[in-house]
């Protein structure tokens, strides 16, 4: 059986492969890997108006990406091609062909002036248009028509559609491996389009007969294409075909569950939506510019209507293929949760080899190739636990190659003045009376901004001895290792010597102030790490800039600083 198993991923090159689609492709791919069948990466391009220049290179780019590599496409070809729809019209013309000769399928010269002219019609009786066995026999068809007007008007170019004859009386019962089944009666659907007016197929009519002639043993496809799957009985029934074991996958909704997931959602949320940049009319970046491993993705997107039977839903390549269950899928919709992908993307950046991080941050961050490769896989080391995006592995590690305060003054021009003028209101008579402001709690230079002067405010005099301990500190180890850097700062004698403000320069006050120094916030790892990678000399320049940038002393004077 597993032999005969085929699944088809069918894209529209109508733009950017959205995650909704990526993830229908992901779950053929898996369910075809864990069979030992096939995977078909076949290029649906019917529809001409809508098709986009470069979205089919995107397409397979996009999926390539993420791993999800098919058997037979565009690309690497096979038996059962051509794999691109356009290049298949003379399949689809003989197959109809057959249906006509059985009075299965029917020609319609109605223009679209009469079809806008019935509907009307029908909309002020209050009732529906239907183009179907109700009332084909009263509109202008070779059904109603005289084989002698059908051949003249065929003969004279007459524009015509060719619609598929639904039966009036037929209760079509489909089975669906996620919905279990689905019962429709035929007399309640219209007389599908199997062929445009310019003589193109229509989706319907080109699925069928593709998914037909490459031996497609199941379709898995996304919910929104349900409506259709009594059309597709119903044509193979007419073909005198087998059917293949449909399964619908559930929507992706947003992530407060209301609506259906697009592109302009992700926008407006700041999230992405594609796999990787898209720079059509419309440009935007995928995933693979936000940062997210490919790896990581697939998991996330395994997960959005399936359930993994495991003690951990971080699952790795075979393990996934193993343990995934079509049968399993859920109906109800999955809400895509930007952050929950983070939180996968996190435990994936926690695993991978520093060297190949780099090389992707080299990537993403143009400004790190400038930065010497052997230290960059040094500081990812030392920050990777903390990242939960390959790019903020730079965010995260960036103070340890710029000073503190050139960050901040890049930053500082992203605020208005008056953002920073506030920052008065939050003091009153030396002491904090609330926190920074909400929605700046990650680093930027307006946090930057309110740490250093919550630790002036915090420390009171006790910031000078601080800093004047530093750089005694500095002078006594320049040149040597700075193993113990901040033990030595950080003293119990010291504690104790402070001329009245002992109270003031606890250790944790003092830490605050040489990380905002050092690091040019109140967050990051351990300071002795920092000290390590930077050395004492850059420490000890840093203080000296600090003072000088941020406090308006002279950081060579004597009696403030020693």
């Amino acid at each position: 059986m597993a032999e005969n198993i085929r699944v088809r991923f069918a894209p529209s090159p109508t733009g950017p492969l959205h995650v909704g689609g990526l993830r229908t492709a992901l779950f053929n791919y898996l369910f075809a890997k864990q069979s030992g069948g096939k995977f078909v990466l076949r290029i649906e391009d019917t529809d001409k108006k809508r098709k986009v220049e470069g979205a089919e290179q995107y397409i397979v780019s996009a999926l390539e990406w993420c791993g999800i590599s098919a058997d037979e496409s565009i690309v690497t070809g096979g038996a059962a091609g051509p794999y691109r729809q356009s290049e298949r019209n003379h399949l689809y013309k003989k197959h109809l062909q057959s249906l006509t000769d059985k009075g299965l399928a029917y020609y319609a010269f109605d223009s679209e002036e009469d079809l806008d002219r019935h509907r009307e019609e029908h909309k002020k009786k209050g009732k529906t248009f239907i183009y179907n066995w109700h009332n084909r026999l009263k509109l202008k068809n070779s059904l109603s028509l005289s084989k002698k007007d059908t051949d003249k008007f065929l003969k004279s170019g007459e524009p015509f559609v060719i619609r598929f004859k639904s039966p009036e009386n037929k209760q079509i019962v489909a089975e669906d491996l996620i919905r279990g089944r689905v019962t429709t009666e035929s007399r309640n659907l219209d007389d599908k389009v199997l062929c445009k007016a310019d003589g193109t197929p229509t989706y319907h009519l080109a699925n069928v007969v593709d998914d037909h002639l490459m031996k497609i043993s199941h379709v898995i496809r996304g919910e929104e294409w349900l409506p259709s799957l009594p059309l597709h009985f119903m044509l193979y029934d007419a073909f005198g075909w087998d059917k293949p074991v449909f399964a619908h996958l559930p929507l992706i909704l947003n992530p407060n569950g209301k609506g259906k997931l697009s592109k302009r959602s992700g926008e407006n949320g700041g999230f992405p939506v594609f796999p990787i940049e898209w720079n059509g009319d419309e440009p935007f970046d995928g995933f693979r510019e936000a940062g997210i491993l490919p790896k990581a993705l697939v998991n996330y997107l395994a997960t959005l209507g399936w359930t993994p039977k495991t003690e951990t839903e971080i699952i790795f390549g075979q393990e996934l293929i193993e343990l995934f269950q079509i049968e399993k899928v859920v109906k109800a919709a999955a809400n895509f949760d930007f952050e929950r992908l983070k939180w996968f993307n996190h435990k994936y950046i926690q695993q991978k080899d520093d060297a190949e991080l780099a090389n992707i941050l080299i990537e993403l961050e143009p400004e790190c190739s400038e930065i010497d490769k052997e230290k960059l896989i040094k500081a990812i080391r030392l920050v990777k636990d903390r990242a939960e995006t390959v790019k903020e592995l730079w965010v995260l590690s960036k103070y340890l190659f710029h000073d503190p305060a050139k960050m901040k003054a890049e930053n500082q021009d992203r605020f208005e003045k008056s953002e920073f003028e506030n920052f008065d209101k939050i003091y009153k008579d030396g002491k904090i009376i609330r926190g920074p402001r909400a929605g700046y709690e990650s680093w930027d230079g307006l946090e930057a901004y309110y740490c250093n002067q919550t630790c002036y405010k915090a420390m009171g005099r006790g910031w000078t001895e601080t800093l004047k301990r530093v750089l005694e500190v500095c002078s006594k180890l320049k040149g040597k290792r700075a193993d113990g850097f901040i033990d030595q700062v950080i003293s119990p004698k010291l504690m104790t010597s402070y001329r009245g403000t002992e109270k003031e320069a606890k250790p944790g006050k003092m830490m605050m102030l040489m990380r905002v120094v050092l690091v040019g916030n109140l967050s990051g790892i351990d300071l002795q790490k920092i000290v390590n990678f930077i050395g004492v000399e850059e420490v000890e320049r840093r203080v000296r800039l600090f003072i000088k940038t941020e406090t308006g002393f002279d950081p060579n004077d004597k009696e403030r600083f020693g």
